[in-house]
Formats: C-alpha cells, sequence, structure tokens
C-alpha cells in the first residue's frame, strides 16, 4: 500500500538518492515473494538511458538485486530496454500513461534468451496505473517468458489518497524538485 511512510522511503530512495534504502525495501519486498517458483528470474523495470544518465541509477534495478539477496533468485538488469525516452508520467491520467508506453518497452536480445520458457518477477518500486508494468509484461511475454509476476515495494489505491481522488497524479511527485 503506497501511504505516508511507504511515500517517503520511495521518495528519498529514488529522487533523495538514498540509495541505501533499497537494501530495507528489498528485504520487504522479498517477505512477499514466498510462493514464487525458485527458478524465476527477477527483471527490473528499465529506464531509458538519458533517465539513468540523469538519475545516475535505476531503482528497479538495485531493488531487484536486494530481493535476489533475500530469495536467491537470479537477475537479468538488462532483459529489458525502454527504447525512447517518455515524459515522468506523474500528472498523466491511465489512459494518456497508456499511450505514452505503448511501444517503448522491448527485450534486448540477451534478454529474450534469457526469458525464453522462464517465469519472470518484473519488479519495480511503485505501481501506479501499471501502464509500466504492463508494458514490460508485454514484452516479456512476447519474448517468451513462461509467466509474468510483478512485485513491486509499493502500490497507489486506485482512486484515492488522504481522503483525495487522484485520477491525474503520481502521489508524491509535486513535491520533488525536477519531478513532473
Amino acid at each position: 500500500m503506497y501511504n505516508e511512510s511507504a511515500r517517503q522511503l520511495v521518495l528519498r530512495f529514488k529522487h533523495g538518492r538514498r540509495i541505501g534504502l533499497a537494501k530495507l525495501m528489498g528485504r520487504l519486498m522479498a517477505g512477499r515473494l514466498a510462493a514464487a517458483p525458485a527458478n524465476a528470474l527477477l527483471v527490473p523495470v528499465p529506464l531509458h538511458r538519458t533517465r539513468l544518465w540523469a538519475r545516475g541509477f535505476n531503482q528497479a534495478a538495485l531493488l531487484a538485486r536486494a530481493v535476489a539477496g533475500h530469495t536467491g533468485h537470479a537477475v537479468a538488469v538488462d532483459a529489458l530496454k525502454r527504447t525512447r525516452s517518455t515524459p515522468m508520467l506523474g500528472g498523466l491520467g491511465r489512459a494518456e500513461r497508456a499511450r505514452m508506453m505503448r511501444a517503448s518497452i522491448v527485450t534486448s536480445r540477451k534478454g529474450a534468451a534469457a526469458v525464453q520458457g522462464r517465469d519472470v518477477i518484473l519488479v519495480d518500486d511503485v505501481l501506479t496505473s501499471g501502464a509500466t508494468s504492463a508494458a514490460c509484461t508485454r514484452a516479456l511475454l512476447d519474448a517468451g517468458a513462461r509467466s509474468v509476476r510483478i512485485a513491486c515495494f509499493a502500490r497507489v489505491r486506485e482512486g484515492v489518497r488522504e481522503g483525495r481522488v487522484l485520477e491525474r497524479e503520481t502521489p508524491g511527485t509535486s513535491t520533488i524538485p525536477g519531478a513532473a
């Protein structure tokens, strides 16, 4: 659940550059993966290279590695690739997010071989509308993954935060310098 505590952790981790929080967040995520197949492959949601250069790290990759440290699952950091730079999705509604993500994520050649016939666990920090996860899942299944599960640190509950309706907002991004 994306409550105030989860929000603070995610914002400090992702935008505050407190990458050490990945260990705690990964441990908490790993605790929810007890039923996952032992041979599942962890695949982080990719960042476009320009966002990766600007941020300096891929938060989903750090989380995937932290989860792997607790579960023993293999990680394929480069299995997915973002083919175009999409704008920050904060402030966009569900349909706009889906449109922005359409055809923006593919499997790499190496990634397609790695996911072929495997159960995959897609790793991300926050699940908001599901547009990014859907694009990643489509790419993984098209590459031959047997199944795709989604593991995220927090999930934004549809429509409500602190009693307010959230149809066009990614919670917390408006308070972070540089976040759209």
